[in-house]
């Protein structure tokens, strides 16, 4: 076994290997950019080696810099985690030609299963089943659109080097195509250095179903069953769970053992995944092979009560693998739910910021437990827009799906993020979804189900403003009841009381899409009332410390009903954590900001995140309509279009291609139409 362990990688992925490292007894040594010098990962391993700044090309991508990391180090192997230069050949050729070994499959495997379009010529001739489309290496922009219009539409566009959903697109028609081919062309080449793409006919209501093939050094090879990962929202999988719901025993062996025979066919050594589409009436097509440990591990070590990290060190030192596949099992059912910093009700943009207050339910760090959480970031860590915005992972095991499905609900209810906006209510709604429920799934499910899964914002009732204005009464050192202290000297007391019990009224204002709402707090004697609009309700409260010190544990009698909650206030904003939704109010005072300038920029568009602008399809004096792109911002490694808010003629762009922007930034102003 290793002694010592390089880990190219950062986030959840560099924590969960440097503490399988630490169960083998191998010391490691984290690399880190100038964004994560205070990182979680570099705190998790024994040494660190700065390698850059913080955009993956100055750091993470820099293969001769790591390496050199490792050679000074004395590291006698690589971990590449996933992501960055994990299926990157020439790095794991290059380790290899230092002496150093490289936790994956050999460079050859890389080689032959890295491009998806020579990936699937290698399975056709092996007489596996593959999606009609081209995969070819004619790129001609034109030539792809008579290809695609042979296929006939819809067809999807695939980074040819790519995964994750990155340079993916789906394309209706024909007319469609080309600005499409343009921008998946535009996110490959900056995710992946590799601008080439594939094209296959998109499949009606598929499932996304994966096959975990772990592979060692003496010709054995086995499949770890499989993974369903059909719930996706731009082509990036949200939940991943295991087994795959309805999945029979012939259809499982049908579909690991093509796995098997794939990973064989290229000489494949240690951890991969090869990820198959399957319509409804049972038949698959191979997809890919991704040729590294996957993020939805987690899923298949909870079944199996394994743990893959560990049986990644042990086949890259050479030992044989650890179970041969008649000895393998599957315990009950995990699901696995990815915890990012997002905007579901903007079309999923990212969202940056610090951490200010982060809480999960109880876990554990990778056993079998029903609970688990992978994560990257400690509160008080910033998400930055430089890397992949997910926060952690969720992860559950039960002894059947729908105690799986049920555990996560409450895992979700007892996860708390200020700071970022999250995806925590859209991934509950998800679990309480009647289709997810009912394992009616495919690539659709999220679109097909929008309506349910991403309502208009709720109003915020009555129960929320009690708790939030208990958290309040409590900063204030107001008790719920008047205290032996105040009774015996009242005047002493802070609590409301008046000279003859007579009835102390405090006023709450909170500031609600950008109306007021008063709430009216009376104090009669020693009880309290709460008044929201419909009429004063008897009102009690207890609150103590959180998880957290910034966080406060509220209860709440209101009118008899016993509600709970946690509360953190942050300057005027308080969030209510509350039966698993987040509800951030923010407290009015209307003296603090009478001098507040209230003037607009008209006219104008604003980034909604920090980004690069990459493409600019307008200037000054152009006539243009609603929703018609104006400019393309890439951030987080995905691209977002900017479109005109209304018709129009623009006045001004203030960015060319290639700047970098801040969020809220004005891109352009727009002088709206005559009517």
């Amino acid at each position: 076994m290793f002694s010592t362990l390089l880990i190219a990688n950062r986030g959840e992925i560099a924590c969960r290997v440097a503490a399988t490292a630490r169960k083998l007894g191998i010391r490691t040594v984290a690399v880190y950019s100038d964004a994560d010098a205070q990182a979680k990962h570099v705190a998790a391993c024994d040494m660190a080696i700065h390698i850059g700044g913080p955009e993956p090309r100055a750091s993470y991508l820099r293969a001769e810099v790591i390496l050199q990391a490792a050679k000074d180090t004395g590291a006698q192997a690589i971990h590449p985690g996933y992501g960055f230069l994990s299926e990157n050949e020439e790095f794991a050729q290059a380790a290899e030609k230092a002496g150093i070994s490289f936790v994956g499959p050999p460079a050859s495997a890389i080689a032959a299963m890295g491009s998806k379009s020579a990936a699937k010529s290698l399975m056709e001739k092996a007489g596996v089943p593959l999606v009609p489309g081209y995969h070819g290496d004619n790129q001609d922009p034109q030539f792809l659109k008579v290809q695609a219009d042979k296929i006939g539409y819809p067809v999807l566009i695939k980074a040819s080097a790519g995964g994750g959903g990155k340079g993916m697109r789906v394309v209706e028609s024909s007319d469609a195509f080309i600005e499409a081919l343009a921008s998946c062309q535009r996110e490959a080449k900056s995710s992946f250095g590799d601008d080439r793409v594939l094209i296959e006919r998109y499949l009606q209501k598929p499932r996304h179903i994966e096959i975990q093939v772990f592979a060692d050094k003496h010709g054995h090879c086995v499949y770890l069953f499989e993974r369903d990962c059909s719930v996706q929202r731009r082509h990036q999988k949200v939940i991943e769970e295991a087994p795959a719901p309805g999945m029979t025993p012939e259809r499982r062996k049908a579909m690991g053992e093509a796995a098997v025979a794939a990973a064989q066919a290229v000489g494949y050594v240690g951890a991969g995944t090869v990820e198959f589409i399957a319509e409804p009436d049972g038949r698959f097509y191979f997809m890919e092979m991704n040729t590294r440990l996957q993020v939805e591990h987690p899923v298949t070590e909870m079944i199996t009560g394994l743990d893959l990290v560990e049986w990644q060190l042990r086949v890259a030192a050479g030992e044989p693998l650890p179970l041969r596949q008649e000895d393998l099992r599957i315990d009950g059912h995990a699901i696995e739910v990815r915890l990012y910093a997002e905007n579901p009700d903007t079309g999923f943009l990212p969202s940056i910021g610090t951490l200010s207050y982060l809480e999960f339910a109880p876990h554990t760090a990778f056993a079998n437990d029903a609970v688990r959480v992978d994560g990257g970031v400690r509160m008080g860590d910033a998400i930055t827009p430089f890397y992949d915005p997910m926060v952690a992972k969720l992860i559950v095991h039960g002894a059947d799906r729908d105690q799986a499905r049920r555990r996560m609900l409450q895992a979700l209810a007892q996860t708390r993020v200020v700071g970022v906006q999250t995806n925590v209510a859209f991934l509950g709604r998800l679990m309480r979804d009647a289709a997810f429920a009912a394992a009616d799934l495919d690539t659709g499910l999220i679109e097909r189900r929008r309506a349910t899964l991403l309502p208009p914002p709720a109003e915020i009732g009555g129960d929320v403003f009690a708790l939030a204005c208990a958290a309040v009464l409590a900063g204030l050192g107001l008790p719920a009841a008047r205290t032996v202290a105040a009774a015996v000297d009242p005047w002493l007391a802070s609590d409301g009381w008046r000279l003859g019990n007579g009835a102390y009224t405090l006023p709450i204002e909170w500031l609600i899409d950008a109306a007021v709402r008063r709430i009216s707090l009376v104090r009669q004697g020693p009880n309290w009332q709460l008044d929201c609009g419909a009429g004063p309700q008897d009102y009690a409260w207890q609150t103590q410390t959180a998880a957290s010190a910034s966080g406060l544990a509220v209860r709440v009698t209101l009118a008899g009903r016993e509600l709970s909650g946690t509360v953190v206030t942050q300057g005027e904003q308080v969030h209510v954590f509350m039966d698993g939704n987040t509800y951030v109010l923010e407290r009015h005072d209307a003296m603090a900001h009478a001098g507040d300038d209230e003037q607009g920029h008209a006219g104008g568009l604003a980034a909604p995140m920090p980004g690069k602008i990459v493409a600019i399809s307008v200037k000054a004096g152009d006539a243009v309509k609603k929703g018609q792109a104006l400019l393309v911002m890439e951030a987080m490694k995905m691209e977002h279009t900017i479109a005109a808010p209304a018709d129009g003629t623009v006045r001004e762009v203030f960015y060319a291609v290639g700047d970098q922007v801040a969020e809220g930034a004005e891109l352009a102003a727009i002088d709206a139409a005559e009517k």
